[in-house]
């Protein structure tokens, strides 16, 4: 999942991230209030984390400038203002949620997973697909009730997958949504991890779920290559 950081304090940006990309998370970052919205704009994320106090505008007119240009993007905010009306204000201009300063991080984890689950139409902190399951709060991943053990981008890999079952990902789309704006679109890197994963999921069981579409990209599905 490819996540959005509005933070202008370095700091607490790169606190954020590094925590974020720890839980196989992908992340972008942005220090303004007009970045993000070009940003939220041109870029598939999956939830946005959006500080109010920003040197060029606030949050609360980003998130609302955003949902004025049709994104419907999730929108975590963060401020330290801790009012009633803080927070029914930023609401009211279009976030999902509100967490004030300080948080701990294991709160902001919980609060975006459950943003993400709402984007999904409302899925469980498990994901399964035939024997596969994948339990988001713990990490931990098991086929046929076997751990396998992943990377944190084999994890959010996996996870794109399993949020798309049956659905040909193209490595366009894999590259928008488990990779930063930093990846190289032109490497084999999807390629060679898709490769690592299909060895961990797939070997030593009698059916294969992941398969390569010649030309278009990789499924996970039930169906026989």
């Amino acid at each position: 999942m490819r996540i959005l950081i509005v933070e202008d304090n370095p700091r607490m940006a790169g606190v954020i991230r590094k925590g974020l990309v720890e839980n196989g998370y992908a992340v972008d970052l942005a220090a303004g209030g007009h970045v993000a919205e070009e940003m939220g704009a041109g870029q598939p994320y999956d939830a946005i984390i959006l500080d109010v106090m920003l040197p060029d505008q606030d949050g609360v007119q980003a998130c609302a400038n955003l949902r004025r240009r049709g994104i419907k993007t999730p929108i975590l905010m963060l401020t330290a203002l801790s009012s009633t009306a803080d927070k029914v204000k930023g609401l009211d201009a279009g976030a999902d949620d509100y967490l004030t300063k300080p948080f701990e991080f294991d709160e902001l984890l919980a609060r975006l997973r459950a943003l993400l689950r709402r984007g999904q139409g409302g899925q469980t902190a498990r994901l399964t697909f035939a024997d596969l399951e994948m339990d988001l709060i713990e990490r931990k991943v098991t086929r046929s009730g076997q751990r396998i053990k992943l990377t944190a981008k084999e994890f959010a890999l996996l996870e794109y997958f399993l949020r798309n079952p049956h659905r040909v990902l193209t490595r366009t789309s894999i590259g928008e949504h488990v990779w930063d704006m930093n990846f190289e679109s032109d490497s084999n890197v999807i390629d060679v991890y898709v490769s690592m994963l299909r060895r961990k999921v797939d070997r030593g069981f009698e059916r294969t779920l992941i398969h390569t579409e010649i030309g278009v990209g990789y499924v996970l599905s039930e169906a026989a290559d």
